[in-house]
């Protein structure tokens, strides 16, 4: 991979599928709005932060959420959420990523003075604003920059979550966890369906995320039945800290058009089956059927390493496989902060570690813009993707790139 450059990394056009507007911030940000609003941080320092919350290593999927306490506290207000919004789309615009997906749970957000809409206008304000400041100087055939928001339920909380899910259980203090949970995810999927169809915030996809073992995707399969008959896109945390069987769940049962992390894809142990055998072959037909039907497979790798203390090296990532059976992929950050990324950042450290050719590395740029959740009619989206591949043959003749 000599002929790919830091510099062709930065350039090329990028998509970013999977990204919490929650674990993003930037640092200065974080800190300036923690002082603002009285939230008492455990340093108000950036070295004291990434020494003592925002790590380069985690010890679990556990450990590594937990900064998320921090910087859900200072996203509490429409302004907050409009600034944070607007910086995470210039931070990303500034390296090259011209479509960005969003994503985060409003209930974490809401209270009794803001509402779903509230939350949601405020978001989408502050990415609309950085749209327009970045397409009105765009160079000679750069795509434009395009954005998309994507609603997230979790699987689930508890009522220290946010004062939203405290008020829930407290109306429903005779139902089960549960079935709280199942309240908070239809509400959640009805107000993405209405806002979608009476606004033009851009929602173009629901989610569902949060701790995965324990924790089946079945249990939200009425919330993503209806945000699937209201044309809304799919996509599910799944095979993150749990095998392919929470995979198959996400697929079958919640109509997943995407697969974020999908890191356990192939792992067999973690399989209920108890014949070797039978176990094999449940994973190979669970990846053929992922393939076949180009379901999407959004690939965080530097999260996946610091939460996964059993990979060792990064070439223990299922990417490996993912990318020997020719499944459609793209890279994404899952979170800036909290990992301390960027998707050129993941990109390199994809060709650094994997055997991905000029031509394999173009399909999965492509794959990004082609598998979104493209806010616009599909006659647009086409065209939009066409500049995307225009732009980006134009960088592979200036920097000698061949991916024939």
């Amino acid at each position: 991979m000599q002929q790919i450059t830091e510099e062709f990394i930065r350039r090329i056009p990028k998509t970013d599928l999977h990204v919490h507007l929650d674990g993003s911030l930037r640092l200065s940000t974080l800190i300036e709005l923690a002082r603002e609003r009285n939230v008492n941080l455990p340093s108000f320092t950036e070295e004291g932060l990434n020494d003592l919350v925002f790590k380069s290593h985690y010890g679990d999927l556990t450990e590594y959420l937990s900064g998320f306490q921090w910087t859900v506290a200072v996203l509490q207000d429409p302004e907050s959420l409009e600034r944070v919004a607007y910086e995470l789309a210039i931070d990303n615009a500034e390296e090259g990523v011209r479509y960005l997906e969003v994503r985060f749970a409003p209930q974490l957000n809401m209270h009794e003075k803001l509402g779903f809409e509230d939350v949601m206008n405020a978001v989408d304000r502050g990415l609309r604003r950085a749209r327009d400041s970045i397409n009105r100087d765009l160079a000679d055939g750069v795509p434009a920059f395009e954005y998309g928001i994507i609603v997230c339920a979790m699987r689930f909380f508890t009522p220290s979550f946010s004062r939203y899910y405290r008020e829930l259980f407290n109306v429903h203090r005779y139902s089960d966890s549960i079935e709280v949970t199942q309240y908070a995810s239809m509400e959640a999927a009805k107000a993405a369906v209405r806002l979608r169809q009476e606004s033009d915030v851009q929602v173009v996809g629901f989610d569902l995320a949060g701790a995965e073992h324990g924790h089946p995707a079945a249990v939200h399969e009425a919330a993503f039945g209806y945000v699937h008959r209201g044309f809304l896109k799919k996509t599910v945390h799944a095979g993150e800290a749990y095998g392919p069987e929470s995979i198959f769940q996400a697929i079958t049962r919640l109509h997943a058009d995407r697969i974020g992390h999908g890191l356990h894809l192939f792992n067999e142990n973690l399989l209920s089956i108890e014949d070797p055998e039978a176990r094999h072959r449940y994973a190979q037909n669970l990846a053929n059927f992922i393939a076949d039907n180009r379901t999407t497979i959004e690939v965080c790798l530097t999260s996946n390493l610091q939460t996964s203390p059993d990979i060792k090296t990064p070439q223990q990532h299922s990417l490996g496989r993912m990318l020997a059976q020719n499944l459609s992929l793209t890279f994404c950050t899952d979170n800036r902060l909290v990992s301390h990324t960027t998707v050129s950042e993941e990109i390199r450290l994809a060709l650094q570690h994997f055997e991905i050719s000029a031509r394999q590395l173009k399909n999965i740029i492509i794959y990004g813009f082609k598998r979104s959740f493209f806010y616009r009619p599909y006659p647009e989206k086409r065209r939009y993707v066409r500049s995307v591949i225009d732009y980006y043959e134009s960088l592979e003749r200036e920097y000698g790139v061949k991916n024939g």
